[in-house]
């Protein structure tokens, strides 16, 4: 059976495929929901939500499902500097010319994000079997509490040095994200650009170097994909892109539109200028004209553009979104996220069925 193993066992899941926490609303409690009940591991993103609006997405996704799901965080700095008046003046001027193109003047001081411990509170207050998190490694006083709820501990990792470093840290399992994955980098242990190294490469070194399961990640968006990650050491694959288009998914009309429309080439580019963050997303017009301005560290630039995005989402202006997605296959429109899991099922049991001698008894889902 491909789709058993220690850690699908574990997680009590069917299918080795979990979905990725798309943060800022793409990742809806419907679509951890509709994942979970297909038979993977959905994913309810906390990113920068207020501690309420955190118990309330959990409260939401345990509505729609009584199997397990994810809780995923963003790991900030432990020292967050605030921007000196004059990188933040510089950083507001560059914005004004897109930010007057949806009707909106310069924006105030962006004030702190919420606090990981003070949205742990929240989450662990109404528990869940999973937490996952990204941008680094929590301290171990906040580890410490997580294990102690009796929660599975998923990392993010994006070269082989922070994959053992999440391992030595207490993690159960490391998401090895390529590349080519969209969204937001994991990088904490190098600079971004070190963190580079593509899927094909990536997942096979992050498992040799440690013992934990690896989950790949980035440009994974259909069966071949998933079989191809599980030949590569992975014990199952994150999946985040193929499931923009869904019935379930957060996303705007343009956002939907643009990441499903058929293209020749890639259509994505890295960029810090959404959030202060590198991170991979379709390349527009915004994308294009901030190259080579003043941008503040995340989370400071993310709050700074945060109502010009909303802005544009509600006019339907896709050259100001923020629409993160991988370099995979393109995601196809209109489907329920189910559809989308059960496809990418069949395709990776032909794919390794192919693969496998004729008369394997292995062989078949």
């Amino acid at each position: 059976m491909w789709n058993r193993n220690d850690f699908t066992r574990r997680l009590g899941i069917e299918w080795p495929v979990l979905q990725a926490p798309m943060a800022g609303g793409i990742s809806t409690p419907a679509l951890a929901a509709a994942v979970t009940n297909a038979g993977g591991l959905g994913s309810f993103a906390v990113g920068a939500l207020h501690p309420d609006a955190v118990r309330d997405g959990i409260r939401a996704t345990k509505r729609l499902t009584s199997g397990p799901f994810a809780v995923n965080f963003f790991t900030p700095a432990e020292e967050q500097e605030t921007p000196s008046d004059a990188d933040l003046a510089a950083a507001v001027e560059a914005l004004g010319p897109f930010r007057a193109q949806v009707g909106l003047g310069a924006p105030g001081r962006p004030g702190p994000p919420p606090r990981l411990e003070d949205q742990l509170d929240a989450a662990l207050a109404e528990g869940f079997p999973v937490l996952s998190f990204t941008f680094g490694i929590p301290s171990p006083r906040l580890l410490a509490r997580m294990r102690e709820s009796g929660i599975l501990l998923v990392g993010t990792a994006t070269t082989p040095g922070e994959a053992a470093a999440l391992e030595l840290a207490g993690v159960d399992a490391v998401v090895a994200q390529g590349a080519e994955a969209g969204g937001h980098r994991g990088t904490f242990g190098a600079e971004a650009r070190a963190g580079l190294i593509g899927t094909l490469a990536l997942v096979p070194r992050v498992a040799d170097r440690v013992r934990i399961p690896v989950v790949a990640a980035g440009g994974i968006a259909d069966g071949r994909g998933l079989a191809a990650a599980l030949a590569l050491g992975a014990s199952a694959a994150q999946v985040g892109s193929a499931f923009l288009g869904c019935s379930e998914s957060g996303a705007s009309p343009a956002y939907r539109a643009a990441v499903t429309a058929p293209d020749d080439g890639d259509r994505t580019a890295l960029t810090s200028a959404f959030s202060g963050r590198m991170a991979r997303g379709v390349r527009n017009r915004f994308v294009d004209g901030m190259a080579g301005r003043p941008v503040l560290p995340f989370p400071f630039q993310n709050a700074l553009t945060q109502d010009m995005r909303g802005a544009a989402a509600r006019a339907g202006d896709a050259g100001l979104l923020s629409m993160w997605v991988g370099q995979g296959p393109a995601p196809r429109s209109g489907l329920g996220a189910a559809e989308v899991l059960a496809t990418m099922v069949r395709q990776a049991s032909a794919v390794l069925d192919g693969l496998r001698p004729s008369g394997d008894p292995s062989s078949g889902p």
